[in-house]
């Protein structure tokens, strides 16, 4: 059965929820046939797909057409875009249009938005037009300029207290689920507990109602060292690279194509009457 919002709510403290980021059809088809709870189109995107530094870059279009390359291929799973860089907390209208854009013209089922209070009207605005929102807070990477690099969040007694804050306000406002990104483990046990809506962690800890990582961090198929609170699962990555490495070699040696591998369906004669 797909998850829903309402999914999302009755497993909170009875069943951890499992959600992995996805960019493309291919892999989204293997999703598809797996128990994932749901797939995040995630703007890391622009980290793991695009290779730049951060996801200040990715636009609404990009978004939308890599939530459309998931949807075709895990059509039956619950997909979560996030809303980008500067699409957002310009007002409340302009959330609306470009959640509305994300659902309508991407086929995501929901919307994940950075931030805490300050976004709160936002967030409530795209909820009245009928699109749900998944809230996440501590190390928002869209943030990273402001907080200075990829740092762990909520560290100290005040900065603790503002994420507790914001949690129960974005409940308060509508989200079906927050995302908690590198806060203490202890922190996100007390917001967990607080909460009566499932807290999805990310280097938050085992105390969160579910985890969320990037699909090429467990695969191995990133370049870049993965982050600490991340686990590489397998090593796709060489076995990528064998499969490069054995077809360059069939190659240069022309052991491929065989047989097997070509079209010979032309009669003798028309070859004699072209080289004539």
């Amino acid at each position: 059965m797909k998850t829903t919002i309402n999914t999302f709510k009755e497993k909170k403290s009875k069943e951890k929820i499992a959600i992995l980021t996805c960019y493309d059809y291919y892999t989204a088809t293997l999703m598809n046939n797996s128990d994932i709870d749901a797939i995040l189109i995630g703007d890391s995107l622009g980290n793991v797909f695009k290779g730049e530094g951060n996801t200040l870059a990715v636009t609404i279009d990009e978004i939308i057409y890599h939530t459309k390359a998931v949807k075709r291929g895990a059509f039956d799973k619950f997909i979560i875009s996030d809303m980008p860089f500067m699409s957002y907390k310009i007002s409340a209208k302009k959330s609306v249009i470009n959640a509305g854009k994300i659902v309508k013209y991407g086929g995501a089922d929901a919307v994940k938005m950075e931030g805490g209070v300050e976004i709160c009207n936002e967030i409530r605005a795209v909820i009245r037009a009928d699109i749900p929102v998944c809230g996440h807070l501590g190390l928002t990477p869209q943030a990273i300029n402001l907080f200075g690099g990829n740092k762990v969040q909520g560290k100290t007694y005040e900065k603790a207290k503002e994420i507790l804050e914001s949690a129960l306000a974005l409940e308060d406002a509508g989200v079906f689920a927050i995302v908690l990104e590198c806060i203490p483990q202890d922190l996100a046990k007390l917001i967990t507990e607080r909460l009566s809506i499932p807290t999805i962690g990310i280097g938050a800890g085992v105390y969160t109602d579910g985890q969320v990582l990037v699909v090429n961090d467990i695969l191995g198929t990133y370049d870049k060292t993965p982050p600490k609170f991340s686990k590489k699962f397998c090593n796709a990555d060489i076995e990528i690279k064998n499969g490069v490495e054995s077809y360059i070699r069939s190659v240069k040696e022309s052991s491929f194509p065989t047989s097997a591998n070509v079209f010979t369906s032309i009669d003798r004669d028309v070859i004699e009457k072209l080289d004539k």
